[in-house]
């Protein structure tokens, strides 16, 4: 079986998600999408006919996300038209699954050369689906009895309750996001995979992070109110049903706790991300230096109605197959969906605090949900470089009780 290495990762800046206050918020996805995967192909000097596959995250694919991003957005981009493409949802582990796909494909010798990635316009969502969530779809009552999914928030705070984590840890944790990521972009330790976003007539849109809040206190973060109490209590259906309620089926004694606001979950923003994945033989035939190749990567399933908490086994699934353990790992990416999540990781792995997010995550950055897997695995392997280090794994929770995890190690 051959290795996927990989060779290059690059993403845009992330935009506040929101039109009218965002800068990326004016574009349509499928430019966005182009702006990396134009920008991946011009690094590295490739033959874009070579591409065997663009393999693509978009979790909403609904409006101008809707339709296969991942082939119109290579096309946007001025790929050769023999190049194919596809898009996928595993919601907010879209990225690290595309990756995971590419790398397989390749490892099976069914591809040589692949495009990973993805791109996530949170700015479009309000267009796309007015007031809905998919969470809120009553029309499969069979499979809310059985195993009912609540608000990604709510759930958030239900675990934080479950695991007695009380709001200053989890506000600690979030300052600690915005520290490590001002300091991150004070001594651009992102502008190796970092590119600028243009719009059609060349007038620069972006090319730093938007969404930081480097002023963020202890102090403003307790001032903020709890965003999730009022949204357990909507009513989704016409018997009344509430995300409360949701979780209640499986918890009937939980009281939660709502310790989640804007200041420790993650950012709304518009982003994409690529990563160019290819074969040892393309690479040493073609002039590709790898700066990786992909030890191993896996998905899991957890517990749909908490949702949250499947990034820990994961992580030690991933790690089982690669025979190593938690040890042998130089730095971890976990992004930032609540704190609660990052914590709980912490805590059950007790991991060094050091290693995890030094570089601050999508607290202080946001979370483009198709696109972070991707960025998240550019932003390892740019400080295993940056601090001469070896080894690390990236995992992430998805909606639906899921997690995606990748090993990768530095060439």
């Amino acid at each position: 079986m051959s290795e996927a290495w990989i060779i290059d990762v690059c993403r845009t800046p992330r935009g506040v998600g929101k039109v009218g206050k965002g800068a990326l918020a004016g574009m349509h996805p499928q430019q966005l999408g182009a702006t990396v995967l134009k920008a991946i192909a011009e690094r590295n000097s490739l033959d874009t006919a070579d591409v065997d596959d663009v393999i693509w995250g978009t979790s909403m694919q609904l409006g101008a996300q809707g339709g296969d991003l991942g082939r119109m957005a290579a096309l946007d981009a001025g790929y050769d038209y023999k190049s194919s493409g596809m898009t996928l949802d595993r919601y907010c582990g879209s990225g690290i699954t595309t990756t995971n796909l590419g790398a397989a494909t390749i490892m099976a010798g069914f591809a040589d050369l692949v495009v990973a990635g993805g791109t996530e316009m949170m700015s479009t969502y309000a267009a796309a689906m007015g007031s809905r969530s998919p969470f809120m779809d009553s029309g499969n009552t069979r499979l809310r009895a059985n195993h009912p999914q609540s608000n990604q928030g709510v759930c958030a705070d239900a675990i934080a309750t479950l695991e007695n984590i009380p709001r200053r840890a989890l506000d600690e944790l979030a300052l600690v996001s915005q520290q490590r990521a001002a300091r991150a972009i004070e001594e651009g330790r992102f502008s190796k995979s970092l590119i600028p976003v243009y719009d059609v007539d060349g007038t620069l849109l972006l090319d730093t992070e938007e969404f930081p809040r480097p002023q963020t206190t202890m102090e403003s973060l307790e001032s903020l109110a709890p965003s999730f109490a009022g949204i357990a209590d909507i009513a989704l259906d016409e018997n009344g049903t509430t995300f409360r309620q949701l979780i209640l089926q499986k918890f009937p004694d939980l009281e939660i706790e709502h310790v989640h606001h804007a200041g420790n979950s993650s950012g709304v923003v518009d982003g994409a991300a690529a990563v160019l994945l290819a074969s040892p033989e393309y690479a040493k035939a073609h002039g590709l230096t790898p700066r990786a190749r992909v030890v191993t990567s896996v998905n899991m399933g957890d517990d749909p109605t908490l949702m949250l908490n499947a990034p820990v086994p994961a992580a030690r699934k991933a790690l089982a197959k690669a025979n190593m353990t938690f040890d042998d790992l130089d730095l971890i990416e976990i992004n930032e969906a609540f704190a609660v999540v990052t914590e709980k990781f912490l805590r059950d792995t007790d991991v060094d605090r050091e290693k995890v997010n030094p570089n601050g995550g999508a607290m202080a950055l946001g979370h483009p949900i198709g696109a972070t897997g991707a960025i998240l695995i550019g932003t390892l392997l740019d400080e295993l470089e940056r601090t001469d280090k070896q080894v690390g794994l990236v995992t992430m929770c998805a909606a639906g009780g899921m997690a995606p995890a990748v090993i990768i190690e530095r060439i």
